[in-house]
């Protein structure tokens, strides 16, 4: 990693009237999206000869109440938006316009996250009603509801699919992250995996696999206080895929790993462990936290304040450990409630999202 970087503030989106939740970039071009308290999606686009960014149209009159997700598809053309109002709209971009062409129902209250998996045919949401669902995207603009999991006891903060195969993660006010997964092509999910403070297998995992991963099996049952005191916020996962960032209430980021060959082998399910824990580094609330794909992982939080940390390489007899790389004091003038960094690696963008109402674009830069 070069020394000497600076996270360089390059623009400043403004037109939200309100809080503003969730930013998310288009995977396949410089278009930018953020939802907010305002009731409203706006779509930023960056254009070409200046480099300077607009907001190119305003989504409104579907929601009636706070937008507080938003998610591209992975091909770039459809965005959802989850909304306190109990629903999750499907928006497609037409070029010059973009059309709600589906609106989702079924939750019993507040929408509070929404995830496209790799291959776009699947969609998780989750709610304040405790619930995590998953819909299945059929043809014609047509969603079908493929499962309803039950198992959170609290609010559900966040859902968000793993990037490479069809496991979906969420997390809660339970202070938990639960991994559901289906053993085969059915559709029929599971949670296989509850990650709290004593980090125990769920009962249906113990007998599950016991055959494929005694060994594996008995290390991770017995392991403590390896997982989070209070209300878990965000999940992000780095390229690979084998490693996975938690953030929350508890002022502590938390390092998780899995065996992802043996997942990618068709063995079976391959647990998640924890790393290591970052603490110390924000004094309130990390409401974000997202994983680069050079491996650089960025947290918002309640102190206004943005941090960088890498892999510091160099493995102690503690185990594997993550550096503080640089920190943003005042990036914004309120709490920050979601960082994304831009899925091209050539400029290392870093969108941010507060409720101050701003939306900043930031670049890692080295300095001069």
């Amino acid at each position: 990693m070069e020394k000497k970087l600076e996270l360089v503030e390059l623009h400043k989106l403004e037109g939200h009237t309100d809080r503003v939740w969730n930013v998310s970039w288009n995977p396949v071009s410089s278009i930018l999206a953020s939802c907010s308290g305002d009731n409203t999606v706006r779509i930023w686009e960056q254009t070409s000869l200046s480099h300077s960014w607009s907001c190119k149209t305003v989504l409104e009159e579907t929601h009636t109440r706070t937008v507080r997700s938003c998610a591209w598809s992975p091909s770039g053309k459809l965005l959802a938006t989850a909304s306190f109002d109990g629903t999750t709209a499907i928006w497609e971009n037409f070029g010059d316009e973009f059309e709600c062409i589906s609106t989702l129902e079924g939750h019993e209250n507040e929408v509070k996250s929404v995830s496209w998996n790799a291959s776009g045919s699947y969609l998780a949401t989750c709610s304040r009603d405790k619930s995590v669902w998953i819909w299945e995207v059929l043809g014609g603009n047509e969603y079908e509801c493929a499962s309803v999991l039950n198992g959170h006891t609290q609010d559900v903060k966040m859902v968000q699919w793993h990037p490479t195969m069809d496991v979906l993660f969420s997390c809660s006010y339970d202070n938990t992250i639960k991994v559901w997964w289906s053993e085969d092509d059915d559709g029929d999910y599971q949670c296989v995996q509850t990650l709290d403070e004593s980090n125990k297998y769920t009962l249906f995992m113990f007998f599950f696999i016991c055959l494929f991963l005694i060994d594996r099996l008995i290390c991770a049952f017995y392991s403590s206080h390896s997982g989070h005191s209070s209300t878990v916020w965000a999940i992000s996962f780095n390229a690979a895929g084998d490693k996975m960032v938690t953030c929350s209430d508890d002022l502590t980021l938390k390092i998780w790993e899995t065996d992802i060959a043996m997942m990618h082998s068709g063995e079976g399910y391959a647990p998640w462990t924890h790393l290591c824990t970052l603490s110390g580094y924000h004094d309130r609330t990390i409401y974000s936290a997202h994983w680069s794909r050079d491996n650089i992982i960025a947290s918002g939080a309640g102190d206004d304040a943005i941090r960088l940390f890498v892999d510091s390489n160099n493995d102690s007899a503690d185990g594997p450990s993550y550096n503080l790389l640089l920190k943003k004091e005042k990036a914004h003038d309120m709490d920050v409630n979601s960082v994304q960094w831009s899925p091209s690696e050539e400029n290392r963008l870093l969108a941010s999202a507060s409720d101050d109402g701003m939306v900043k674009i930031w670049q890692l830069a080295t300095k001069p």
